[in-house]
């Protein structure tokens, strides 16, 4: 079990969904803490997303792709790149929400918005944000 366990973490797809799953339920905890403060559905999937995006960052930089570039010109194009990413994904993600809350509780239409960004979110961290180049100049 133990080799077995040790070969799938050496997968990025394992580890980036080991990590996502971590965050989201990070995420549907806020949003519960959120509606119970008072918070609407969309202002709690709002304040969820945001504050899983600094963690997701990190963790999928550091341990999904293991990412130790910090040199200032690779990281800020990183975050770049994840900025704009995220900002897609929150649009994406609000108006999933927004077109659902009718039909369905908040938590699921997260769930719906976040199964569906996780596909092309780990493309493009795979085969561009993370990747490291074939011949770096750093």
């Amino acid at each position: 079990m133990k080799v077995h366990l040790s070969t799938l973490l050496k997968r990025p797809f394992v580890r980036y969904l080991i990590v996502g799953g971590g965050v989201y339920m990070l995420e549907l905890g806020v949003i519960l803490i959120a509606q119970a403060g008072g918070a609407s559905p969309v202002s709690a999937v709002a304040i969820s997303f945001w504050s899983g995006i600094v963690i997701s960052f990190l963790l999928q930089k550091f341990v999904t792709f293991q990412d130790k570039r910090m040199h200032h010109k690779i990281f800020l194009r990183q975050v770049l790149s994840v900025g704009l990413l995220v900002g897609w994904n929150f649009f994406f993600t609000i108006a999933v929400t927004w077109l659902l809350q009718a039909r369905l509780p908040p938590t699921v239409t997260r769930t719906i918005a976040l199964c569906i960004t996780t596909l092309w979110n780990f493309y493009l961290y795979r085969t561009s944000i993370f990747r490291e180049p074939e011949n770096p100049i750093y």
